[in-house]
């Protein structure tokens, strides 16, 4: 048995299910802790994104689901992977300036917070990942790790008392200005679509394409770091998870990117479908991409387990 304090109670630990992974720390997901107002906003919020796509099967049109459909391949890509993620996160590539800022709207309306956060978040992960201070590791369990931490702005406060890690951001006025108005781009957006389509417009727009937007971005926090294979040796429960690669634009090739966060490549094999980094090449094409980071063979082999050793 193991004594938490605050809003953890005294557990013992079990594994995740069919996994090695264990649950060893434990934190209140809904009862026994402190409901902040924004952790009550962001629940609203989430919960009505969902009660939206409820109504799919009503409201069903050929122009409302491929309005969805690419709605959610073009915020998921440029905006939450190549944008978010490689570009802002970790800085594997670099776009003009003009390029950066579009895509990185597109991942402002993928209702996934604004960069500053989203990439501070990140950040957090990378440094102390699997330990206490990990923004959503599962050895809180899966659903801490998949969507209960974004309800939980106690626990990111109590953990980062200072977020000093995106400076970068900070300092230019294009991002400042998105966080500091982030919920009328929301809301904003939702009118426009409102506008165009009307309600089965917001059902297939925000509801589906929302809620799968979420899904696939949660999975990469959760399933990829309990279900799949780990090829490289990392230190820690990052995993390859082909499924997940297939609905998240390449992230779920989640152990080679832990080994390798600097790359903008996720995808390491001929095999491992990676749309995020499909789109950068062809932007590398095309001249707009530079600075792209792969990792070399040398790099690799320093990460390697041996022969691509796998293991649950």
């Amino acid at each position: 048995m193991v004594t938490f304090s605050d809003d953890t109670k005294e557990f013992e630990s079990k594994k995740i299910f069919l996994s090695n992974v264990s649950v060893t720390r434990k934190r209140n997901l809904f009862w026994g802790r402190k409901w902040r107002t924004l952790d009550i906003k962001m629940g609203v919020w989430i919960l009505g994104i969902h009660l939206l796509a409820l109504f799919a099967p009503f409201t069903f049109t050929w122009n409302a689901f491929w309005a969805s459909f690419w709605t959610y391949m073009l915020f998921g890509t440029c905006g939450i992977t190549v944008a978010y993620h490689r570009v802002l996160a970790h800085r594997s590539l670099k776009l003009p300036k003009w390029l950066e800022y579009i895509f990185a709207y597109l991942g402002v309306l993928s209702f996934q917070r604004d960069p500053i956060f989203w990439v501070s978040i990140h950040r957090y992960h990378h440094q102390y990942v699997e330990s206490e201070k990990d923004p959503h590791s599962p050895t809180f369990g899966f659903w801490f790790s998949h969507m209960g931490w974004i309800f939980d702005s106690g626990y990111i406060i109590e953990k980062y008392q200072e977020r000093k890690n995106v400076e970068d951001l900070k300092s230019q006025v294009f991002y400042k200005f998105i966080q500091r108005t982030y919920v009328l781009h929301i809301f904003g957006f939702a009118a426009l679509v409102y506008a165009l389509g009307g309600f089965t417009y917001l059902v297939w727009v925000l509801g589906v394409a929302g809620t799968w937007g979420y899904h696939s971005t949660f999975l990469v926090n959760s399933a990829c770091h309990i279900w799949g294979n780990q090829i490289w040796n990392t230190g820690d429960l990052s995993k390859n998870n082909w499924w997940v690669a297939l609905i998240s634009f390449g992230e779920g090739w989640h152990n080679n990117h832990h080994a390798f966060e600097y790359s903008a490549q996720f995808g390491l094999e001929w095999w491992q479908i990676d749309l995020g980094w499909y789109m950068i090449k062809f932007l590398k094409a095309i001249g707009l991409a530079t600075n792209v980071k792969v990792p070399t063979e040398e790099q690799k082999l320093k990460k390697s387990f041996g022969s691509h050793h796998k293991f649950k």
